[in-house]
Formats: C-alpha cells, structure tokens, sequence
C-alpha cells in the first residue's frame, strides 16, 4: 500500500511539473486530428494549385531564413552549426521536390485513391525525420552527431526499403513507424539530459528543458501525422503535414536563436571532466563548510545559483562537487537547493503573512511566483496558501 501511494505521489509530482508542456502536446493532436478532419473538404484542384504551392514556398522561405540566420548566431556552438546544416539540406530537399514536381513529374492531381507512399518515397520520409530529429540528438547528447551514429541509425531504414523493394513484403508500416521509435528513444536521452540539469542547476527552468519537451512532443506528433500520411488514400492530407512541419521550423528556431542556452553549460562540463583532480579525502569537513556557508551567506536566494558556484568554498571540480551533493544528502544539486528555498518560504510565509505570493517567489530564488507554486505544490503537496491555513 505505501509503495503504491509513493507511485501514485510520484504522478502526480510529475503531471504537475509538466502539465503545461503537456497540455501543449495534447493541443496540438488535436489540432492535427481536426486538421486531417477538415483536409478532404478541400477541393483538390484547388489544393495542388494554390495552397500546397503556398505551403510548400513558406516553408523554403523559412528554412533558408532560418539558415541564414543560424549561421550568424551560432556563437561558437557546435549544436547551432548543426541546427544550420539541417536547415540548409531541408531547403535543398524541398527545392528539389519542388522542381521534380514542376519538371519530371508535371501531373499536378493525382487520381483518386491511388496517392498512398510507396516504400522508396517513405524511405525519403525517414531521411527527412532524421534530419528534423537531428538537432534534439545532438543537444540531449553533446558530440553524439558523428557519421558513424548517423549511418547506425539510418541503417535499418535502408535494409527495410531494399527488402520491401525486392521482397514481396509489405514493410511500410515499419518504415512509418521508424521516426516515433526514434522520437521515443530521445524521449530516454530527455531523462539523462534532466539528470546533468538536476545535478548543475539551482533551477532547470534555465535549462530549456521545458521546450526541449516541447519539441521532442512537436516531433512525435508530426511522425504519427507522418504514419497516417503514408497509408491515406486522400490526396488534400498533405495539407496538415506541410503547415505541422512549417510550425515546428518556426518554434524550433526560435527556441534556439532567442532562449537561453543550455548546452554551454553542457560543453563546459564536458570538458571539465578530462581535468585530473585529487579524490574527496573527507566529506564530512566539507559537508560542514557547505551547510555553514549555505546558512550564513544563503547563496540559494540567487535565482542563478550553480553548482559550479560551491568552488567558493570548496576546492573541487564539478564533477566531485555533484558526487559530494548525491552522497552525502542523497540528492541532486537542485533539489538540494530547493530545499533550502522551500524552508525560506515557509519561514517567510509564518513571520511575514502579508507578504505577497510574487515577493516571496522572488525573495526565495525562484524565478518567478508560477514556478514557486508549482515546486511548492510538487515538494508538500499544498498550495502555499494552503500551507499558510494549516500551519497559522
């Protein structure tokens, strides 16, 4: 019975952290389900000579924008150098079907019921998902993006299209399937990536983690859009995957261009690792320096608060700091932190009740009042204004 009511605490901990990321996911099906809904009732004609043009010219557009300006900002990060490679090549890909379309193939209205992917045209489908996915993987693994995981990756791709070429099986379901296994596997990735932000971050709001979420649920979405894609016999369904993908390009790069910039953080701990530093000889004597200097100087009311900042009082790198935090106090970094936010709250909200929500949020370290409701309601299973009622 305890361990299911942990479960079911550790649940609802999580649906209330990340109900908005998910909410958004959920949206967004919907929009997309409505989308396909409302496709046939456009009239096909009037589809393949205007709007799937439009659609297809806004997204070169924005793909060769976004280029552009991806390469004026990539500040030396290596992600963002990859984000402009994968937009340069989808504007290369898209230009080409285009003239394809315009040159080679001129029929514009393909005849009814006879428009589903064939397994070499979903072959190209999963090229394209593996360029869209591309940036994720680098981002959530730091120097991953090498051409010997690339060609793992794409491998199975390319033995299933030359099976279903020259067997007389029908393997398109499989080839549909392969972008949300990849989406799924980043999904995995997403924990480890949570776990760095836990263990060097006071607050992982900084670390975009959230629109990361966000975007591995964009991606998931557009591959199950893709799946239905592959086997609808409705020439308009087109129309739902061309402006889902256009979405994504746009949210994608303004993510990347205009936020905060978490793989910085994340390189430089790469790097860190290689130094060569003497093992921790007594925890206990630094367990006491951090607690008296955490009690004293109350370094966790700085919204900005890092793990790398505990080197002015303790003489270890990063990574030993981390090992310090998870043995002695069982913990990650952050929720460490938290912590000691929490108990500043709660001491706040007993001694000063008129303080407002959005002083309290801001005089505790967290970097806003919707944050501060939302760990406090993760941390003690009340609202502040309820603890405040319970504990008068």
């Amino acid at each position: 019975m305890k361990s299911d009511k942990s479960t079911l605490s550790a649940i609802r901990k999580f649906l209330v952290e990340y109900k908005e990321e998910y909410l958004f996911g959920l949206v967004l099906l919907t929009l997309v389900v409505l989308s396909f809904g409302l496709a046939p009732l456009i009239p096909h004609k009037l589809f393949y000579e205007i709007i799937s043009p439009v659609q297809n010219t806004a997204i070169i557009t924005v793909t060769l924008l976004c280029t552009w300006a991806m390469i004026r900002h990539t500040d030396g990060i290596r992600v963002r150098y990859v984000q402009a490679w994968i937009m340069g090549t989808i504007s290369a890909i898209m230009i080409v079907g285009v003239i394809y379309r315009m040159f080679v193939n001129a029929e514009l209205l393909p005849a009814e019921g006879t428009f589903s992917f064939e397994g070499w045209e979903m072959v190209g489908g999963d090229l394209l998902a593996w360029f869209i996915l591309a940036y994720p993987s680098e981002l959530l693994n730091p120097g991953w993006l090498t051409w010997k995981n690339s060609l793992k990756r794409l491998l199975p791709v390319v033995v299933l299209g030359a099976i279903d070429i020259f067997v007389p099986w029908d393997l398109r379901w499989l080839l549909a399937l392969v972008p949300v296994v990849w989406v799924a596997l980043l999904f995995r990735h997403l924990h480890d990536y949570r776990r760095y932000a836990e263990e060097n971050y006071s607050s992982v709001e900084q670390t975009d983690e959230r629109w990361v979420i966000r975007y591995l649920q964009m991606t998931l979405v557009l591959g199950i859009s893709y799946t239905y894609l592959c086997f609808s016999n409705e020439p308009t369904r087109l129309f739902t995957q061309q402006w889902l993908m256009l979405f994504v390009i746009i949210y994608t790069n303004d993510q990347i261009i205009f936020h905060s910039k978490p793989w910085i953080e994340i390189a430089a701990a790469e790097e860190e690792k290689k130094e060569e530093e003497a093992k921790i000889e007594s925890n206990v004597d630094y367990r006491a320096k951090l607690e008296e200097w955490m009690e004293t100087e109350k370094p966790y009311l700085n919204p900005e608060f890092r793990l790398n900042d505990l080197r002015q009082v303790l003489p270890l790198n990063r990574t030993y700091l981390s090992q310090l935090i998870n043995a002695e106090y069982g913990c990650t970094f952050y929720q460490f932190v938290t912590n000691y936010r929490i108990e500043e709250a709660k001491r706040l909200m007993k001694e000063k009740p008129d303080l407002k929500m959005q002083d309290i949020a801001e005089q505790c370290g967290f970097s806003s009042p919707v944050v501060f409701s939302r760990i406090f309601v993760r941390e003690t299973g009340e609202t502040p204004s309820e603890w405040c009622a319970n504990n008068r």
